[in-house]
């Protein structure tokens, strides 16, 4: 063998090796391209299932909305057939003071009539003090008075001995 075909084969292994490193380096970030993109995949997934929840959302609210809109205008409809009927009671009520025909008693008739009187009230008793002088309590003068030369301890009078 000669050193020109020796050093090709040698050339020959340090490329092989070279491409065996740069394969195993490729391979790795594959992998990790592989992860990422299943890691993508899923968050994808998650994302449309949450579109597709808030859309659905979105329809049952409208639901609500539009029965909720239809309750109230039936609502609206009903008190303003009300408040017509009101106006018309209050417009035909006869005025105060003007001639009127009998007509038979009615329910809010009480309407017409005339307030009571006020009456007026009595004003409430005033709470006067006794102005009568007191005496100071029996405890106050054996509390003041000077000690006895016994030494000896006094009951007070009414408590227990």
């Amino acid at each position: 063998m000669s050193i020109v075909a020796l050093s090709l084969n040698v050339l020959l292994g340090v490329l092989l090796v070279g491409a065996l490193i740069m394969g195993w380096r490729l391979e790795r970030r594959l992998k990790t391209l592989r992860s990422g993109h299943d890691d993508f995949a899923k968050a994808v997934a998650d994302l449309d299932n949450a579109a597709l929840r808030a859309q659905s959302a979105l329809v049952s609210l409208r639901l609500a909305s539009q029965e909720a809109e239809e309750g109230l205008a039936g609502r609206i409809a009903e008190a303003h057939e009300l408040t017509a009927i009101l106006q018309r009671t209050v417009n035909e009520r006869p005025r105060r003071g003007a001639a009127t025909i009998a007509e038979p008693a009615r329910d809010d008739d009480w309407l017409d009539r005339p307030l009571p009187p006020v009456r007026e009230r009595a004003a409430p008793a005033r709470f006067e003090p006794q102005t009568t002088a007191r005496s100071r309590a029996r405890i106050d003068d054996d509390l003041f008075e000077p000690e006895q030369p016994s030494g000896r301890l006094r009951a007070i009078p009414g408590g227990r001995l």
